[in-house]
């Protein structure tokens, strides 16, 4: 198996850890008893960390797909290289470093990782068509 899909069965299990995370943390904020009804009323918002939690899963599971197609754009092409395994060591690590911190609520750093993690995807795309670009 090649690193980039080692980061991306990885990020898998992480996607998993947000999930089950976040969803404790819910149905522990809004009581069990809302978490087995049919929820057919409002939801109520969430607060603390849970509405952390909650904010952190939207948003990997935001970047997520892009993750997931920029590594299967490099595995089909054949064009795993330097470039593609620090892209997506980069975005498995920043994400990974990310959900303490949004959980936790610090706010610049958290920032600052989920760039980390973007640039990581921006590495996959351009390692999945780098080798093209020498033939234009």
């Amino acid at each position: 198996m090649s690193f980039e899909l080692a980061m991306l069965a990885a990020s898998c299990v992480l996607c998993f850890i947000h999930i089950v995370l976040a969803s404790h943390s819910a149905s522990f904020q809004r009581g069990y008893r809302w978490t087995a009804s049919a929820r057919d009323a409002e939801v109520p918002p969430l607060t603390g960390m849970a509405g952390r939690l909650e904010r952190a899963l939207r948003n990997f599971v935001e970047t997520f797909p892009v993750f997931v197609a920029a590594v299967f754009l490099v595995h089909a092409a054949g064009h795993e290289s330097a470039l593609s395994r620090w892209g997506a060591g980069l975005y498995f690590s920043a994400r990974l470093i990310y959900l303490p911190l949004y959980a936790s609520g610090v706010p610049l750093l958290r920032s600052l990782v989920w760039n980390v993690a973007f640039v990581g995807i921006v590495m996959l795309l351009l390692a999945s068509v780098w080798p093209l670009l020498g033939n234009i």
